[in-house]
């Protein structure tokens, strides 16, 4: 009985251990994409903005989060939903 429950354990132990390294299997392929040059997309997304310096800062800081910033001077959101989709304190939009 003994080595049956050290066997059923032994078991157990091993398949929450693969289930592990796939899980941190996929997080590595994932922090290992390439970066993009977010200083040079957006100074080219904010290219026509009227407040340039705040659109800047925006998009900097979208675009170390998503690792994505839209083609464009506007619009094209859907490229990058991660972009797209964040949001101020306040509940707007964030990325420009």
């Amino acid at each position: 009985m003994g080595l049956f429950k050290m066997t059923l354990l032994l078991l157990m132990l091993c398949f929450v251990l693969i289930h592990e390294v796939e899980i941190n299997s996929g997080q590595i392929l994932l922090a290992s994409a390439e970066k993009i040059d977010c200083a040079s997309k957006c100074e080219y997304r904010c290219g026509k903005a009227s407040r340039h310096k705040m659109c800047i800062r925006a998009c900097n800081t979208c675009c170390d989060r998503c690792n994505c910033v839209p083609p464009g001077t506007s619009g094209n959101r859907n490229v990058c939903p991660c972009y797209a989709n964040m949001t101020t304190h306040g509940g707007r939009l964030k990325c420009p």
